[in-house]
């Protein structure tokens, strides 16, 4: 589990964040990755659209 911390920072300081990520390991970003996504999806749509199905009986006669 990731620990949420909070750091003050100025503006014109450099972002390690390129160095940080590459020292996960790829599961652990391609984690990250999609709980973004998820975030994103909630915040934008409400709720989380899966795939419509759609089924359709059609009725034959046999020949």
């Amino acid at each position: 589990m990731i620990e949420r911390s909070v750091s003050k920072k100025k503006l014109s300081d450099k972002s390690n964040d390129r160095e940080y990520w590459l020292t996960q390991s790829v599961q652990a970003r391609m984690d990250h990755l999609e709980q973004l996504r998820t975030e994103y999806i909630l915040w934008k749509y409400g709720s989380y659209p899966g795939l419509q199905r759609v089924y359709s009986i059609i009725k034959r006669k046999i020949r």
